[in-house]
């Protein structure tokens, strides 16, 4: 379990990450940041939330994951796009669709905990139904905005 739960957090630290930067870039529609600005929101308090069942559970945090996935996160900003100072449509899609494959990650993990006998015990179950739902709103929320973004990207030569 301890692994499984630093890997998440790693996860959750990288997709933290990526969502507050996708949320300041992210120039499609005032809707479209606003609903990012919020995603951003809801990924640093889910990622609180696993930090602090992993500490009801007894399970140790692994600082160098969570740094590897700081910097790896950095990293994955220098591929190079084309463009000098503003982000393209391509890069867009590539970083939405690495958002949303993050949450299906992130709701896969709520379903495996809400099966352990530990979470009924300490009375964890709805908070982990109500964490859920929302991956699952906010997966909808980011195949929305990756479909329009792919569209862009797509008819855009230049991405």
């Amino acid at each position: 379990m301890t692994v499984y739960l630093n890997d998440h957090l790693a996860g959750a630290t990288a997709g933290a990450r990526l969502a507050e930067r996708l949320a300041g870039h992210h120039g499609a529609s005032p809707d479209a940041a606003a609903a990012l600005t919020s995603l951003a929101a809801e990924v640093r308090d889910d990622r609180a939330r696993l930090r602090r069942l992993m500490g009801e559970l007894g399970v140790p945090v692994h600082r160098s994951m969570v740094f590897a996935a700081k910097v790896g996160e950095r990293l994955g900003r220098l591929k190079p796009n084309g463009r000098l100072v503003r982000t393209s449509e391509a890069r867009n899609v590539i970083e939405l669709e690495a958002m949303l494959l993050g949450v299906q990650g992130k709701a896969a993990l709520w379903r495996a905990l809400a099966a352990l006998p530990a979470i009924a015990e300490n009375g964890a179950a709805a908070e982990l139904r109500m964490l859920l739902t929302r991956a699952e709103r906010q997966a909808d929320v980011l195949e929305r905005l990756r479909a329009a973004a792919a569209t862009r990207a797509l008819t855009d030569t230049q991405s």
